[in-house]
């Protein structure tokens, strides 16, 4: 199988290593010439295009799939718009219109287009509920995903791939945690490599076309549990706790911060269970063990 990942940063360069190491072929594509340089450490073909930008994807060969994983960079909705819809339809385009294009597109995309469920478990199946403009974008891009890709050919079909939140290599965040204070809520998390290996999973054995599958690992940590349980694997006392009113009267919050605080979810796996993925990291307690193993040889005695 030969697979262009398109915008191969965090999520797309494990991918990558994943698929070259079970024999496939990977092109990662990349509209900056320092992530070209990223893709060829990695190990796999780099192709400098932008998303955006039809005719620079012309520079990228003929592919059984693509993997949308591009980012708008963390900058606002209007961004978010130009990459997640208009580059996402661009890209769709410009592969569906080949005499040989893709059957598989896989688009990246988040929980957080599930909204505020006051702490109710969410699945594939729960309505979604985006409460920013950028996780509204997020949410027209999945329809995009899923609606897009038949309309070039029978054979080609979409799949969302809707991850929790990415923890991993160089993002552990370990002193958010236990320096504190921590305010209260549920972590809906998944180890970057099993994010990857899920998507490489469902392109393998052909799984979830014209579906949603939710990436995330078998257990919504709340943070308080969670930073006591960091803390005491670190050897330090338990942060200090806030509740959601308390973080919210300090006056000093923006109002997708305030949002954010007041959005509460459980995310389910059992689709991607169901399919038979096994996870790698299946808590964060398999997930923090070598960045606590890491504090720890780097802390003073």
């Amino acid at each position: 199988m030969r697979v262009a990942i398109l915008g191969c940063g965090y999520v797309g360069l494990e991918l990558g290593r994943q698929l070259e190491e079970r024999g496939h072929e990977v092109i990662g594509v990349r509209r900056s010439a320092d992530g070209l340089a990223a893709i060829e450490d990695a190990g796999f073909e780099a192709v400098q295009a932008d998303v955006t930008d039809a005719p620079s994807l012309e520079d990228v060969p003929d592919v059984n799939a693509i993997v949308f994983a591009a980012s708008s960079g963390g900058r606002g909705a209007d961004a978010a718009r130009d990459v997640y819809v208009e580059g996402l339809e661009t890209a769709i385009r410009a592969f569906g219109e080949r005499d040989h294009q893709p059957n598989r597109l896989v688009y990246t995309s988040s929980t957080g287009v599930h909204g505020d469920h006051d702490g109710e478990w969410v699945d594939e199946e729960t309505s979604i509920e985006p409460t920013t403009e950028k996780t509204e974008v997020l949410a027209a891009a999945e329809r995009i995903a899923l609606e897009r890709p038949p309309e070039y050919g029978d054979g080609f079909e979409g799949t969302v791939a809707r991850f929790a939140g990415l923890y991993g290599p160089d993002r552990y965040r370990l002193e958010r945690y236990l320096e504190g204070p921590v305010t209260e809520g549920y972590l809906n998390m998944v180890h970057r490599d099993d994010a990857a290996g899920a998507v490489r999973y469902l392109l393998e054995h052909d799984l979830a076309r014209g579906d949603v599958v939710q990436v995330v690992d078998d257990e919504p940590a709340s943070k308080w549990a969670f930073a006591d349980w960091l803390a005491a694997r670190c050897g330090l006392e338990a942060p200090e706790k806030r509740t959601k009113a308390e973080r919210l009267e300090t006056g000093d919050l923006s109002a997708a911060a305030r949002r954010r605080i007041l959005t509460a979810k459980r995310c389910s796996n059992a689709r991607l269970r169901e399919l038979g993925y096994e996870f790698e990291y299946p808590t964060y307690r398999e997930g923090y063990e070598s960045a606590i193993t890491a504090y720890l040889e780097n802390s003073p005695s």
